[in-house]
């Protein structure tokens, strides 16, 4: 009752009342009423989404004040020493790795930018699955990196807080949260695939009451202590959490908890009955994890049965098999239910109930800094860790849930502390282990490798979700993080059950993604599940052993080695009776994955390295040995029948499978271990029995035969050669690689540096990509004393970036010094890791043009030999392999075979052979006693070579050898010689497959022990049964047998005289190979030099074997020069016979052949440069052109153009017009350019700006608006130029074509289907010869070259015929061309120009659409072409010449054309300027009552009337009508000069002036003296008092300095100067005049000697005066009277308006880009948080315009207009539809032009010179100022089209 009272009074003053109550002494009442008042607000039977009682709650915990007021009190009690924030995926923070004791640790950007790392190796990143700041946690980082505000540990001085203030929080809290559990509770349904929306509901209501508690949070420790308290207290728990007996909803609600906590254990209590009954189990040894007999056992619980019911139950082999883990485990809480004791118990097990949700995971993590919580919370994490886990698998969102998973573990396990404390109290490692295993155990099949039907193997699944989708990843990764702390990993060691259920974990991957070679028909479904595969060995097995390994360094820790090692053996022994394996692998099977000898193999590589235990002490017997060389070498010789094809049945992911396995990334945990295994096995057998087994195992013991011929049961003929160079170059590596044989790390780090650097120059981050270090990331840094920068410095030099002339990006690049190609280069090491096999020929090629180079050989190297590091003594059995005689025989016939020249020999074969010949001189055995152990048919042996050591062999002569051939060889025939290479190929073609059981009867016929079986076979294939014998033994005939047709040839043996030894075969090659009968002289040995022998071909190797000998050898070097002396020819039987001939034709034909296709390449060459020459010169200015296109043309017939699409050469007609193919694009470059020479900053601050009020486009269009208010509209719209912004520019490459032949393209490129980079629609197309991107066709004037001859001519007239001559020309009529295609086609052109640029850039006038607007916007047109190549020029014509831009200019065509369009328009006598400008006129006052007046001549703007009088007077004009015009306006421009001018002086100077000039005012040459005319001026401008009144303050204050004649004239020419390029420049282009270089100081003479206004270059010594250039046609003072009366007389304009347009300043500075910090930082950190300026919303991907610096929302649909986004539009706003925009989250660049874009690169590199694109690698970026002046450089020239070639649509969405 007495809380219903309490409901309704107002909650602060019933907050305030009960506090007080609660403060007494006796707070009973107080906290009867309390309880009541919660009862009745926090009632779970109301809807969660009632806020109510949130606020209730708020006003309660406050007692009385406001919530806001209470959190700051709290906040000030704070006492956390830790920072603690949390944040979510996709957040930016910062990692130290100088800083971090734990590689996870992380900062927040706040803390890393208030700590101090300079020069430390950090890098930002991009959050994955969420994560804390660690800043003030010393277990995880050190203290020097924390910021200020938590390196003060700023606990110590907070005052301790005071009891009451938190005293409703510890009352109300407890019930709050009880009240979200019962919602909870409530909600939970059991998934299907409809509740998942429910759960989802259920959250979404509880969201505020989560977001408060996580409010809460955030008040800091004084809050967090309470929170602590109440989520802890065991006693709280019990009193609630079941609610009061009466309560029936309490109960209910309980009930429902309890039901769900039933499930929760790894076995659920179903499966625990029927399980007693199903399982049988059997002990394994240690009696730690049983395994559980593969029976189909019964499915488990219902909720899983459905999960079990394969596709294929029908199949019984197929089926897939359960294994249940028997309950035998040590610990059977892990597999029970859980019960909790406290709040933060249940609140965690509903957090993984319904799938961490992102709220209640920030909210426990928000608590971590509490110290109490945090142990707390771990424990019961751990606690509920196989829950977890078991819900993960069932999750339909694993993805997600994963990363929630980790966010949360990753800060737990982290701390070595709390790790090595769970792991003692509540059995971390054991749980982790069970539930790994109980993982992995829903996806066990059959294993079928080796023997399918008996097998007893079970292996995971591959093709299964778990694996696919890695959801194992949270559990694994949880695992290595805990096993990097060294007392977790040592109670892991020392733990032998938890070891063997390890082992047994690890079986599972033994053998899995079993591949079997396809023989018949190519296999229809290729599986993608080898990714899977490898990804889960690498990381659930090889990534737990590389954790491992690193606590296993030091002698101390020898126990553990020597236990995993056992435990390793042993499970290998279980897993080779399981798979019913004995000596031989099952036939065209391979799995690349044997986990457990990986394991052996590290563990002991480790103990003989790092701990000294001896090698032999940790092997087994011989028998086992053999057994585990097996597999690995199985995979060997695999990878070579990939790469020779054979399995290409099995589709490209065989291919992928060899490629991952010697990947950067697996290959140390892959193929180095598997190598490292069979050179241990190989130091141990016998080294005859093993080499006979890598020939057996690679298909080619068939091959190793002397006769011409053979058969081979297993392979085709084209795979014999790729097999045999695979053996020959695995031995290679096999006795030569020695990187777990006793290199240091160091030297690892160098060599595999040197490989990578060889294949290819590597980006600084590609290389330590590809640089495989441990693979534990826990690792952290690459082991060694020697970092990676230091030896990266000692073996490479850097490249910078650079650029290539067309524009493409390069990256800084590191390339190998010169001496590490001459020492250090290893192609053995090469061919070990490189996953592509043409990355090898890559470093060859690399290899051989660095030796031609510096000029050390310029032939065809082979690869160098290298020496190798000494072995570790352990290891010294390994050289027994280079000294065996089964070796030794097979080198011996490889070199007869290859002498011989017999079928499948190649130079690879001989290159390797030598090779090995050459490991065996250099490691000689150290015991010279014969200690082989004897065996039956050693004798066999024997007879080849006396003894097993190279050196003593290499000269032993063989004489005969009795060999098995076909009967059908040729060595069967009595009366042939012993073997000819062309009879051998002539017979080639019957050594095909042999059919099936044949081989097999004899292979049944006899059995024999292991090892003498293999060695007996062996011999028995390669028939060495060599007889001495004392006459030559005459082969009996066999041809007289009757052979079955179809059945294989006969074997027979036939004896071969041979009497050759390994050294005479070496020297005869050597004969061969140099091609000369004596190319070794008997003495050659003595005058050798052996420096030169490190690099070259085989000669050099040859030679260099033989000094090595010789040196080593008295008796051989004796036997060299008895060969040598002899100096036999190799004697092939039958001398000078026709095949002799034969070969010596085909060598010549070959030597011609060569010579012919060099001749033909040079043509080739020759032509294609000088194609470049004339097509592609879009970069180099300095080339002059293949045809200039001006007009320049003094021929004496017309201008022919070449057609680049039907090739003919021919004029340009009315009826069949030529065109250049243009590009036509709006511009707006000139629009931004300021006055201000330095480029804008790029604002980084708040405080800073960007105002755009001063750019050349504004400044025009303020002009042009004034006019419009005062004057007449039709002579406004003649007075100013547009197109500053949105002008069209017009470029070509210069090439012609046909109009009609460009049609014809057109509509071929419309069929066309192939994905183009334009639209051919919107008119585009690329040019036919050049491929440059185009839009239009500008048609070519017909014309005579004879005309300009006359044009030409100086004329001596006067000025003032000149002048009415003009007039004249004006008055006539445009003639209207008569209808032609050609006039067709100038229209369309037009056309296609008006359609460039939008519309709002060519209305300027009042009346839309008017002739006077079109006029307007075709005269800009030229006016912006010539503005654009004085750009382009520099910005003056002091250069000269016709540069890049004169050449590629079209200005002459479109002068034409816009000419031809504008005789459309006659200007009205009336108001035509020429008169106004040469005559002195009667004033029609009456007229200019009705109308506005027209604009003084003062404000026009003078190049502007210059361009309309050029393009309205008929064409050609006369040159001596054009200078005139210039002459005239220069009147003109040298009178607004004075005008402005005179504004700058202060009153008293203009007086002086006016004075001053006033005298000279009658002089002879008063019309050509400034002083004058200046005066003049000023007197006639002072008639209008207005005029100079305005600020008058002002000027005396700029003016301080006063003004001499020297700065007068300098100010005036200044003035005039643009005027005057603009004019050159057209005459440049319409007469072809050629622009002179000169100095910047003398531009103005030289313009005005070349316009024609000054007689004559003039002497230096009398410097030009501008005034001296003036030629007047009437009295100069009248027409300035004239002029200035204009503006003197305008009544209505104030005068500061007249004075801003009396007042122009022509002068722009070259446009540029923004100015860009130095550090890409700045920018980002200011604008990646930025908020856009319309849209409010901070963007998804934030990007800055670099033209004027817009932040605009790309890709973002808040800011969409009309359906176009904001980066599209700003182009179009601010670039007429070009856009150069930066993307802050990638730091790239990309260009909008038009409806395409592109991705420009970056213009930000990090310390190597190299981009990061999204900020992958997220380290320190510096501007590239090259590349940003290239960027600016495309921009201002407009060549973004020509130079990127990577153009997509964009369909307005950036």
């Amino acid at each position: 009752m007495m809380a219903a009272s309490l409901l309704r009074r107002d909650k602060k003053a019933t907050a305030a009342h009960l506090k007080a109550d609660l403060n007494r002494t006796d707070n009973s009442s107080g906290v009867r009423q309390l309880q009541e008042l919660l009862d009745a607000v926090l009632n779970p039977e109301k809807p969660a989404a009632d806020t109510e009682a949130l606020d209730w709650c708020k006003c309660l915990i406050a007692g009385g004040e406001g919530f806001e007021e209470f959190c700051k009190t709290v906040r000030s009690y704070d006492n956390a020493t830790l920072c603690g924030l949390v944040w979510t995926a996709n957040f930016v923070a910062y990692r130290c790795r100088s800083c971090g004791i734990s590689p996870c640790m992380s900062l927040c950007a706040e803390c890393f930018n208030n700590g101090d790392h300079t020069g430390h190796d950090f890098n930002m990143f991009r959050s994955q699955a969420g994560g804390a700041c660690d800043c003030g946690d010393s277990n995880v980082m050190r203290e020097s990196g924390f910021c200020r505000r938590h390196r003060l540990r700023t606990g110590e001085n907070v005052p301790s807080i005071p009891r009451d203030l938190l005293l409703m929080s510890e009352m109300v809290l407890p019930r709050f949260i009880l009240c979200i559990i019962q919602y909870l509770r409530d909600g939970y349904i059991e998934p299907d695939t409809s509740a998942e929306r429910d759960l989802q509901k259920v959250l979404q209501q509880l969201e505020p009451q989560i977001s408060f508690l996580e409010e809460l949070t955030k008040m800091g420790g004084a809050m967090r202590t309470v929170l602590t308290k109440i989520l802890t207290n065991q006693q709280t728990f019990k009193e609630l959490s079941m609610g009061q007996e009466e309560n029936l909803y309490a109960k209910k609600n309980y009930d429902k908890y309890l039901s769900a906590l039933k499930n929760s254990g790894l076995v659920s209590v179903e499966e625990k009955a029927q399980g007693a009954t199903a399982d049988v189990t059997v002990g394994a040894e240690g009696g730690a994890g049983a395994m559980v007999l593969l029976g189909p056992s019964a499915p488990g619980s219902p909720d899983e049965s459905s999960k079990e019911e394969d596709t294929d139950a029908g199949q019984s082999v197929g089926q897939r098999k359960r294994v249940k883990l028997s309950s035998s485990t040590k610990d059977p809480s892990i597999i029970e239910s859980l019960k909790h004791k406290c709040f933060l118990e249940e609140l965690l097990f509903w957090t993984i109930k319904y799938e961490f949700p992102q709220k209640m995971v920030t909210f426990l993590l928000n608590m971590l800094p509490d110290q109490d919580y945090k142990i707390t919370f771990t424990k019961t994490f751990v606690q509920h860790y196989a829950f977890i886990m078991k819900t993960l698998m069932k999750s339909h969102e694993s993805d997600t849930m994963s990363n929630r998973i980790v966010h949360i573990s990753v800060q737990l396990f982290s701390n070595e502390e709390l790790a090595r404390h769970v792991t003692e109290e509540c059995q971390l490692l054991d749980i982790m282990v069970t539930v790994l295993l109980y993982m992995m155990e829903s996806c066990l099949i059959k294993s079928e490798l080796q023997d399918e039907e008996n097998s007893r193997h079970v292996v995971v699944n591959c093709s299964e979700a778990l694996l696919k989708n890695n959801t194992y990843w949270p559990l694994v990764s949880d695992f290595i993080n805990i096993l990097s702390h060294q007392s977790v990993a040592k109670k892991f060691l020392e733990d032998h059950s938890l070891l063997m259920l390890w082992m047994s974990f690890v079986s599972f991957f033994q053998g899995m993604n079993l591949n079997k070679r396809e023989l018949n028909e190519h296999v229809e479904f290729e599986s993608q599940t080898y990714y899977a595969a490898f990804a889960a060995e690498l990381e659930a097995c090889a990534q737990p052993m590389w954790g491992l390994l690193t606590h296993c360094k030091v002698k101390e820790t020898q126990e553990y080695t020597k236990t995993v090692v056992r435990y390793c053996l042993e499970t290998l022994q279980i897993w080779f009776d399981a798979i019913g394996f004995i000596d031989e692998p099952a036939p065209n099977q391979v799995t690349f994955h044997l986990p457990l000898h990986r394991y052996y193999a590290m563990f002991l590589s480790k103990a003989v390295k790092c701990q000294g235990l001896d090698l032999d002490s940790l092997l087994p017997d011989q028998e086992m040995l053999m057994k585990i060389m097996v597999h690995p070498l199985q995979i060997q010789a695999c990878l070579s029948e990939i790469h020779s094809n054979m399995w290409v049945r099995n589709g490209l992911q065989i291919k992928g499978q060899a490629m991952t396995y010697v990947q950067s990334h697996f290959c140390n945990s892959m193929i180095d271990p598997d190598i490292y295994l069979l050179q241990v096995c190989a130091s141990r057998l016998d080294p005859d029995y093993f080499i006979s087994s890598v020939f057996e195992r690679f298909k080619v013991v068939d091959l190793l035969t002397m006769a011409s011929q053979h058969q081979n049961a297993v392979l085709d003929s084209e795979q014999e050669r790729p097999m045999l160079e695979g053996a020959l170059t695995f031995l290679v590596i096999l006795t030569s690689l020695r990187i777990h044989l006793g290199m240091t790390d160091d030297e690892i780090l160098r060599a595999e540096m040197v490989s990578q650097l060889c294949m290819n120059d590597r980006t600084h981050s590609a290389l330590l990509d590809l640089i495989p270090e441990n693979p534990n990331p826990k690792s952290g840094i690459v082991p060694g004393i020697c970092s990676f920068e230091e030896m990266l410095s000692a073996v490479a030099d850097f490249k910078a970036p650079v650029f290539e002339p067309g524009g493409s990006m390069q990256q800084g690049m590191y390339t190998p010094k010169a001496e590490v190609w001459e020492k250090e280069f290893d192609p053995i090491m090469v061919v070990l890791r490189t996953v592509y096999r043409r990355d090898v020929q890559s470093a060859m090629d690399r290899y051989s043009a660095f030796l031609k180079q510096s000029g050390i050989h310029s032939g065809n190297p082979w690869p160098p030999y290298k020496e190798r590091t000494p072995l570790h003594p352990c290891y010294k059995g390994l050289i027994k392999l280079l000294h065996c005689k089964t070796l030794h025989i097979v080198i011996f016939t490889l070199l007869y075979k290859i002498w011989m020249d017999h079928q499948n020999m190649s130079e690879h074969v001989l290159c390797m052979v030598l090779y090995l010949i050459e490991l065996g001189l250099d490691n000689q055995v150290q015991d010279s006693k014969e200690d082989e152990e004897p065996c039956i048919e050693e004798h066999c042996h024997d007879s080849w070579f006396p003894g097993t050591n190279l050196l003593s062999n290499l000269h032993h002569v063989i004489n005969f050898v009795r060999v098995r051939v076909p009967e059908t060889a040729p060595e069967v025939k009595r009366e042939a010689p012993p073997s000819t290479s062309t009879e051998a190929s002539s017979y080639g073609q019957n050594s095909r497959r042999l059919t099936g059981n044949w081989r097999e009867n004899l292979r049944e016929a006899q059995v024999f022990s292991l090892v003498a079986e293999r060695r007996r076979k062996f011999q028995e294939i390669i028939n060495r049964s060599s007889t001495e014998a004392t006459q030559v033994v005459r082969p009996k005939s066999s041809s007289t047998r009757w052979v079955p047709p179809g059945t294989p040839p006969q074997l027979v043996t036939e004896i071969l005289e041979i009497r050759e030894s390994m050294l005479s075969l070496l020297i005869k090659l050597h004969q061969k190979m140099s091609s000369k009968q004596n190319s070794l002289s008997a003495s050659w040995l003595e005058d050798m030099d052996t420096s030169r022998h490190a690099h070259g071909d085989g000669i050099t190797a040859i030679e260099r074997i033989l000094t090595k000998a010789a040196t080593r050898s008295c008796q051989i070097k004796r036997s060299i020069q008895d060969i040598c002396g002899k100096v036999c020819p190799p004697v092939p039987p039958k001398k000078n016979s026709p095949t002799d001939k034969k070969a010596m034709d085909k060598e010549e034909r070959r030597q011609r052949a060569r010579e012919r296709q060099q001749k033909l390449l040079a043509e080739f060459a020759s032509r294609q440069k000088s194609f470049m020459e004339t097509a592609m010169d879009v970069e180099s200015p300095d080339t002059e052109a293949a045809m200039d296109l001006g007009a320049s043309e003094v021929m004496e017939s017309e201008v022919l153009y070449d057609c680049v699409i039907c090739g003919q050469s021919g004029p340009s007609t009315e009826d069949r017009p030529t065109g250049l193919v243009v590009l036509l694009q709006a511009s707006s470059v000139l629009g931004h350019r300021c006055k201000n020479k330095e480029a804008k900053k790029l604002p980084t601050s708040d405080e800073e700006h960007i105002y755009p009020a001063d750019t050349c486009g504004v400044a025009h269009d303020v002009r042009l608006t004034l006019m419009q208010r005062f004057f007449k509209d039709s002579s406004c719209l003649q007075s100013v130029s547009i197109g500053w912004d949105g002008g069209v520019y017009v470029q070509t490459c210069g090439h012609t074509l046909h109009i009609d032949c460009h049609k014809s393209y057109m509509e071929s490129l419309r069929n066309d289907q192939v994905l183009q980079g334009f639209s051919v629609d919107k008119g585009e197309f690329t040019c036919p010869l050049c491929r440059q991107f185009a839009n239009s066709v500008l048609p070519c004037r017909p014309g005579r070259g004879t005309e300009a001859g006359a044009w030409h001519a100086p004329t001596n007239k006067k000025t003032c015929v000149l002048v009415k001559e003009v007039e004249d020309l004006q008055e006539k009529l445009g003639l209207f061309p008569t209808e032609s295609n050609l006039s067709k086609e100038m229209d369309l052109v037009i056309k296609d120009i008006k359609n460039t640029t939008q519309k709002k850039y060519m209305d300027y006038g009042k009346t839309p659409g008017s002739p006077d607007n079109d006029f307007l916007f075709m005269y800009s047109v030229a006016r912006t072409n010539l503005e654009l190549e004085l750009v382009h020029r520099g910005g003056n014509l002091c250069s000269g010449g016709a540069s890049a831009a004169a050449k590629r200019s079209c200005l002459n065509q479109l002068f034409h054309v816009l000419a031809m369009h504008m005789r459309l328009y006659s200007i009205d006598s009336a108001y035509n300027p020429w008169t106004k400008l040469t005559q002195i006129t009667q004033s029609k006052e009456a007229d200019f009552d009705e109308e506005r007046p027209e604009v003084p001549m003062l404000f026009r703007d003078v190049p502007s009337l210059l361009i309309i009088f050029v393009l309205t007077m008929p064409q050609p004009l006369r040159k001596e009508h054009f200078t005139c015009v210039v002459k005239m306006l220069y009147n003109l421009q040298f009178t607004q000069a004075l005008a402005a001018l005179s504004t700058k002086f202060s009153p008293e100077e203009r007086q002086a002036w006016s004075t001053s000039g006033a005298l000279k005012k009658n002089a002879a040459n008063a019309e050509k003296s400034f002083e004058a005319l200046l005066s003049y001026v000023i007197s006639e401008l002072s008639k209008d008092k207005s005029v100079y009144k305005v600020n008058t303050e002002e000027t005396s204050m700029l003016s301080s300095s006063v003004w001499s004649p020297q700065s007068i004239e300098f100010s005036l020419q200044q003035f005039c100067l643009p005027f005057l390029r603009l004019s050159c420049l057209l005459q440049h282009h319409l007469y072809g005049d050629n622009l002179t270089g000169c100095s910047e100081e003398e531009e103005f003479s030289s313009l005005a000697v070349c316009l024609g206004l000054l007689p004559s270059a003039p002497q230096p010594s009398n410097t030009v005066h501008s005034a001296s250039c003036l030629e007047w046609a009437v009295s100069a003072f009248d027409l300035v009277t004239q002029w200035c009366a204009e503006v003197t007389g305008l009544s209505q304009m104030q005068s500061e308006q007249s004075l801003t347009l009396l007042v122009q300043d022509p002068q722009w500075a070259a446009p540029r880009l923004l100015q860009l910090p130095d550090n890409y930082n700045i920018i980002f950190q200011y604008y990646h948080r930025k908020a856009c300026t319309s849209c409010k919303k901070v963007p998804k991907d934030p990007a800055l315009c670099l033209v004027c610096g817009a932040f605009v929302c790309l890709k973002g649909v808040c800011c969409k207009q009309q359906g176009i986004c904001e980066c599209v539009l700003h182009s179009q706003h601010c670039g007429a539809a070009t856009g150069i925009f930066l993307l802050i989250n990638a730091s790239v660049i990309i260009i909008i032009r038009g409806h395409r874009f592109c991705l420009w690169g970056s213009v930000y590199l990090d310390a190597h010179g190299e981009e990061d694109r999204d900020l992958r690698r997220g380290k320190p970026l510096f501007l590239c100022e090259e590349r940003y002046r290239v960027l600016e450089q495309q921009w201002v020239s407009h060549t973004f089209d020509h130079i990127n070639k990577r153009w997509g649509p964009h369909y307005n969405g950036l």
